[in-house]
């Protein structure tokens, strides 16, 4: 029986028309589709379990390094990207993330109006030189702390989402776990030294992807020099912190952080024609070190990488799968799935797409209902699996027959 259904199939399939605009045939290699890579603020990837590049290809004298693909969520590669380590004021990629999100869910608004507490004027380190009592909105608040990483205007963001930067944390922590950031504890919002206050690489990328899929992030991220009015006569003016908004070409943010515990750190990222790269530098001994090797990493991975389009949901399979005891006999199938490879340049045609489907299925098949899945491989090893579905359905046969066959035979009532 089972050869014989492999038979039907193979002739089924060897039969079929020719393929059609928009379809594709899992039994051969496809060619690359032209087909629009989806917005990064569709979802968040999970990051890859390996990098691309086994050990960095470039020198990174720093603690550690990894550097991203945050379409795909595919690491090129990485180096230390698991130790956790602080990370200075890049811990603010979370409280903006959080800000970012308020503002998305209507909890507060960028022109709302924010009094500056005792607790949030007295914060050391860098400032926006914010007074107790003074009054600035959020939007100058936010665009504070993402240019010039003002920790007064971000522990005063903290306080206005969560009541106070305690119960902030709580929700940094809660939302770390959200996002599968597992070797993540913050103290404190703003990055300043503090016991038991650590993060790694790996969840710097993960949280860095995460506040760029909220656009609003870039009206402030590419400000260079801005300033804030106090009210009162007195000016602050802001430069931005990621020198590399200036320096680098495509780069239009990332977040910067220097303590004498974290040395020197960066979450930088461009974007070169459709592709976005993150870079993480972690503990380098400077701050204009930290940015060449940054820019080294981005180098590399616009040099040697490009984004290819690999499947489109709703993506016809060619020919139709059997089913038995069914009416019609066959299902059509697609794929339920957008996919986006990483490939290094030159290489894209090794990719291959690899079916993993029943040789039929049984009645009743509903349109939606999972069949299979298609496997994406590279050089024999297997980056994605996708769903494939049935786009059409197909009932037990006889059933409908029957039923109909009965109501005509019944005697009508006198």
């Amino acid at each position: 029986m089972k050869k014989l259904c492999a038979s039907l199939l193979l002739l089924c399939l060897i039969c079929a028309p020719a393929l059609g605009e928009g379809e594709i045939d899992l039994f051969a290699t496809p060619a690359p589709m032209a087909t629009a890579a989806p917005s990064a603020s569709d979802s968040i990837p999970d990051l890859s379990e390996s990098p691309l590049v086994e050990s960095p290809p470039i020198h990174l004298n720093c603690g550690s390094a990894l550097l991203l693909e945050p379409q795909s969520g595919q690491v090129i590669f990485e180096m230390n990207a698991e130790v956790p380590r602080p990370v200075a004021s890049v811990t603010k990629v979370m409280t903006i993330l959080l800000t970012l999100e308020a503002i998305e869910q209507g909890r507060i608004a960028a022109d709302q109006q924010v009094a500056i507490s005792e607790s949030a004027a007295g914060m050391g380190g860098s400032q926006v030189l914010l007074d107790v009592g003074e009054t600035q909105t959020v939007d100058v608040l936010l665009k504070s702390t993402i240019v010039g990483s003002a920790n007064d205007a971000c522990v005063a963001l903290a306080e206005l989402m969560y009541g106070s930067e305690e119960l902030c944390v709580n929700r940094m922590n809660e939302r770390a776990a959200e996002l599968g950031m597992e070797s993540t504890h913050f103290v404190n919002c703003t990055g300043l030294p503090a016991e038991g206050q650590h993060t790694t690489a790996r969840d710097v990328a993960v949280m860095t992807m995460a506040m760029l899929s909220h656009e609003l992030y870039f009206h402030y991220s590419t400000v260079w020099l801005d300033e804030v009015d106090h009210g009162d006569g007195r000016v602050t003016q802001l430069t931005n912190t990621n020198k590399l908004t200036r320096l680098y070409d495509g780069c239009d943010g990332g977040k910067t952080g220097s303590t004498n515990e974290a040395g020197y750190c960066v979450s930088a990222t461009a974007k070169r024609g459709d592709m976005r790269l993150i870079a993480v530098v972690l503990g380098a001994d400077s701050g204009s070190e930290r940015f060449d090797i940054a820019g080294d990493m981005l180098d590399y991975g616009f040099a040697n990488y490009r984004l290819y389009p690999v499947a489109k949901r709703g993506t016809k399979v060619r020919g139709t799968l059997p089913v038995e005891g069914g009416r019609p006999d066959g299902v059509s199938l697609v794929l339920d799935g957008d996919l986006t490879l990483l490939v290094c340049k030159g290489q894209e045609q090794q990719v291959r797409l690899a079916p993993e489907l029943p040789e039929s299925v049984r009645a009743p098949v509903r349109v939606g209902q999972q069949i299979g899945c298609v496997r994406v491989e590279q050089n024999g090893k297997t980056l994605a699996r996708l769903p494939v579905i049935a786009a059409t359905a197909s009932e037990v046969k006889g059933i409908g027959g029957n039923l109909k066959r009965f109501w005509r035979c019944w005697p009508l009532a006198g």
